[in-house]
């Protein structure tokens, strides 16, 4: 009897001692897995592969840089890692070959040179609305009726970008530079980033030791000073440039991404490119706006954060807008939804 007994216990002993001894394995797992995510870039597990995008952070900014700027607040999923794909040595040797393909446009079409008091000419909308019809017309306005006050260096290095550019701009200081995330490893040998300022957000950049008279580069952008006095009065009107005329101020290159300066690109540009428009075989991919699904909106907007100094002036462009068709958006628009740009806190 007490022999048996005996044995029992130390069986009893023995179970737990193991139960123990898993109890604190999983629990020295746990503390293992919690530490690591908790100081890891990527905030997700098992992500090792030599095509994973990079996670070390392009640059490092001052905290006081930015703390009042407007955003475009998002919803953060679990995992923040930067999007992975395995085809991206794949990917960019076919965009390298595309990007050393000569371009011949289809049409005889060129863009007017000529002198004129603004930046676009003065066109009443009728006579815009008729340089659509190509069937007449052999010359057609893009801007550039005044030069593009740039310097000759950064004249020269746009107009040596070959490939892909990836465009931003920021006007009257009005946001800050957001670094892009999830860069493959050559993206950056291989893709332009450039950032147009004018002399006030210049001044910002300065105040917060961003910039020097011998550093022109801040973290994945470069950037280049434009020289808005002799442009227009209001900065948003200088801002567009940069945002629709990417095709002349970079001659040379075959695709380019515009990024809004209150976004942040959490994607590789090479695999938005790939996947939106190289693989559809076409010509444009446009996001649909986060909030606003009619112009009439944005313009409320414009108004509300008060980016737009002319009332009367946009009330006039939107009901010519409006008298020339204008319709609300639907989904028989059709276009190319993209989750690759997102807003940040």
């Amino acid at each position: 009897m007490i022999m048996g007994k005996s044995t029992t216990c130390r069986r009893g002993l023995f179970f737990e001692s193991k139960l123990l001894c898993f109890s604190l394995l999983y629990l020295l797992t746990s503390l293992f897995l919690a530490l690591y995510t908790s100081l890891s870039n990527t905030k997700c597990l098992f992500r090792s592969s030599p095509f994973e995008p990079l996670h070390t952070s392009l640059f490092t900014y001052p905290s006081s840089y930015g703390q009042h700027k407007y955003a475009i607040s998002t919803l953060r999923s679990t995992c923040s890692s930067p999007v992975f794909f395995s085809d991206y040595l794949n990917v960019l040797k076919e965009i390298q070959d595309l990007s050393t393909q000569d371009y011949s446009p289809i049409s005889s079409l060129k863009y007017m040179q000529r002198k004129a008091e603004t930046f676009g000419g003065k066109f009443s909308a009728q006579k815009r609305f008729s340089f659509f019809d190509q069937s007449n017309v052999t010359e057609i306005p893009c801007g550039f009726f005044k030069d593009f006050p740039i310097s000759d260096y950064d004249r020269n290095e746009m107009e040596n970008c070959r490939g892909v550019v990836v465009v931003s701009a920021i006007f009257n200081d009005h946001d800050k530079i957001r670094q892009p995330k999830g860069l493959g490893s050559k993206t950056l040998d291989n893709v332009c980033f450039y950032m147009f300022i004018d002399d006030v957000t210049h001044k910002g950049l300065k105040y917060h030791k961003l910039v020097s008279e011998n550093n022109n580069r801040i973290g994945a952008w470069r950037i280049v000073k434009v020289l808005s006095k002799d442009l227009y009065e209001n900065p948003a009107m200088n801002g567009v440039i940069a945002k629709y005329l990417i095709h002349r101020l970079f001659p040379n290159v075959k695709f380019s991404i515009w990024v809004d300066a209150k976004l942040q690109l959490m994607v590789d540009p090479l695999l938005l490119i790939h996947g939106l428009v190289v693989s559809k075989n076409v010509d444009m991919a446009i996001s649909k706006h986060p909030f606003y699904i009619h112009t009439m909106e944005e313009a409320m907007a414009t108004l509300r954060w008060k980016k737009w100094w002319d009332v009367i002036g946009l009330r006039t462009q939107i009901e010519t807008y409006c008298e020339f068709g204008l319709q609300p958006w639907s989904s028989n628009k059709l276009p190319y939804p993209s989750g690759s740009i997102h807003g940040i806190d």
